[in-house]
């Protein structure tokens, strides 16, 4: 392809035929008189047979090339016919995933929760010289939280097409508060739509009940409607609301929504993700609120997931403009820090914390007024604290866990690292007698030598020591037709070969003559390699020309 330069096809049967015939002369009990060797030739011998049965099966071979090994253990393909074609195994064994998560997922909740804390920090710009005199404790500024917003909420499948969602809120504001609790039942209908039921009830507002429903019209287009009942002590308070959506492109939605009720309001919307950014332009003209918004999201290309937003939002309120970031700080948790300034809003420093399915939320209310040192330190300040954060704690704590699961997997699977070990030495024992067979004359490929491990190429880096094995033998007994090709999968998978670093980054170095020039090329471990040099490869191989002396490879 145009990564690599050529394309890696799947092994024809010939192919399989050939290299199983092969394989099995190398490893052939009858070529050992020794009893020793007689007996791990033999073990070798039933495992080239074994993989032969998978891959000369087309189900089995569909299986494994679609799942690996393990999708051969998965239970449940006792009831797949055997005459089924790949794409219909591929079927059934997504059925039978299915099924398993269903049973699964009856079996749990799914908690999603979001805790939302105020805090009235304007003390901290707004202050006067009177108010700071008479202010006890030596001057120190007042910052107390003026609302705490608190919601849970829950569900539970009752069948494969109806759940159940229970969910509940706290809210406080200067005192004041309340809470609501809701009971939704939601029925899948078909692949095209569903429907919910709602009812809730509060210690401010009355009872609530509510419908919504959802369905596609099209591929390209979906509908929802919404109707709901409030029952208060002034009265019912109907409402209902209706959105429609229309895929423009790929990458583009277009929304128009209409609601009639308590804030009634007609919003108009078009929204385009793609894979670095997300925008969004919308218009709403309603009772009490008309605006006009506009944002852009970017989001870099890197493991962390870095994300920087800004966003304008005009209207007869005002006008407030937001910038702010997004990262991802662990597996599971992602912080975002928004500074909002508007008027007459004035500075508010948001900061998000999404830990799984829980968010916290901590929106901090700096000034009243816009002023210009409200707006730098809520800008420069949290990106002070992530920095100092980032690096004295999470730093640390990041390189302490890979440590530790770094050494708990090795300490798992040093037993099997025995094994495979055994297992590779024993490979070399049994072909050494076939490699005279496989080194060709010149002017064939032959291979020098053959070293697979972690390389320390850094000076700086002299206190670590290489960790490397000797795979010249198996290799030597790969070449085919003066050819040497490795696909771009872990070379400890080969025969000969197993992992003498576990959780490094390892390579492969080969020293090797073709056509009476010698050679040298260093490999990552997941990199596909193809020589000769005429080949088209991956990776850049050196002549060694110095061919009257002899050739030395230290490997430090």
């Amino acid at each position: 392809d145009g990564d690599t330069g050529y394309k890696i096809n799947r092994a024809t049967q010939d192919e399989l035929k050939a290299s199983y015939r092969r394989l099995c002369m190398l490893y052939h009990p009858d070529k050992h008189r020794d009893p020793e060797l007689k007996s791990q030739a033999e073990q070798l011998f039933n495992q080239v047979h074994q993989a032969y049965e998978v891959l000369s099966d087309p189900q089995s071979r569909a299986i494994y090339d679609i799942f690996g090994k393990k999708g051969l253990e998965v239970e449940g393909w006792e009831i797949v016919e055997r005459k089924r074609t790949p794409v219909e195994i591929r079927e059934e064994y997504e059925r039978l995933q299915r099924e398993r998560e269903e049973r699964r997922l009856q079996q749990r909740t799914n908690p999603k929760g979001t805790i939302s804390v105020g805090v009235d920090a304007t003390d901290l710009f707004d202050r006067y010289d009177e108010d700071f005199e008479e202010m006890p404790g030596g001057g120190f500024p007042h910052i107390e939280i003026n609302r705490m917003h608190i919601s849970q909420s829950i569900e539970a499948p009752l069948t494969n097409s109806d759940t159940a969602m229970l969910s509940g809120s706290l809210s406080t504001h200067n005192g004041n508060g309340g809470g609501n609790i809701n009971m939704t039942v939601r029925r899948v209908t078909s692949a095209k739509g569903w429907g919910e039921l709602e009812f809730g009830a509060g210690d401010i507002l009355g009872p609530l009940f509510g419908m919504k429903v959802f369905r596609n019209l099209t591929p390209r287009c979906f509908l929802t409607a919404q109707c709901g009942m409030q029952f208060s002590p002034r009265g019912v308070r109907p409402s209902c609301s209706l959105m429609t959506a229309r895929h423009l492109d790929q990458n583009t939605m277009g929304y128009l929504q209409w609601r009639w009720g308590p804030h009634s309001s007609m919003t108009t919307s078009v929204v385009r993700d793609t894979k670095t950014s997300h925008f969004t332009l919308a218009l709403q003209l309603g009772v009490p609120h008309s605006y006009l918004m506009m944002s852009y999201q970017y989001k870099f290309q890197d493991e962390d997931q870095t994300k920087v937003k800004g966003s304008i939002k005009t209207g007869w309120f005002g006008t407030v403009v937001e910038y702010g970031a997004e990262r991802k700080i662990s597996r599971h948790s992602v912080l975002a820090a928004t500074v909002s300034v508007g008027v007459p809003q004035g500075v508010t420093l948001k900061i998000r914390l999404a830990r799984a399915n829980q968010t916290y939320l901590f929106p901090v209310h700096l000034t009243d007024q816009l002023l210009p040192s409200a707006v730098f330190y809520a800008t420069v300040g949290p990106l002070l604290v992530y920095m100092a954060i980032h690096r004295l704690v999470i730093i640390p704590y990041t390189c302490s866990q890979k440590q530790q699961d770094l050494e708990l997997q090795r300490k798992s699977s040093e037993v099997d690292m025995v094994k495979k070990k055994q297992e590779a030495d024993c490979v070399c024992v049994c072909v050494c007698v076939c490699v005279c067979v496989c080194v060709p004359p010149v002017p064939g490929l032959i291979i020098l030598n053959a070293w697979y491990g972690k390389f320390v190429t850094d000076n700086s880096a002299r206190q670590e020591r290489a960790q490397v094995i000797d795979v010249t033998v198996p290799l030597q007994c790969l070449v085919k037709d003066s050819k040497l090709i490795l696909t771009e999968a872990s070379k400890a998978g080969l025969p000969g070969f197993y992992d003498p670093c576990v959780g490094e980054d390892k390579s492969l170095k080969l020293l090797y003559q073709f056509r009476g020039v010698m050679h040298q090329v260093l490999s990552a471990d997941t990199e596909a390699l193809r020589i000769p040099k005429q080949c088209k490869y991956t990776t850049t191989t050196q002549p060694l020309y110095n061919h009257n002396s002899t050739v030395t490879t230290t490997i430090s």
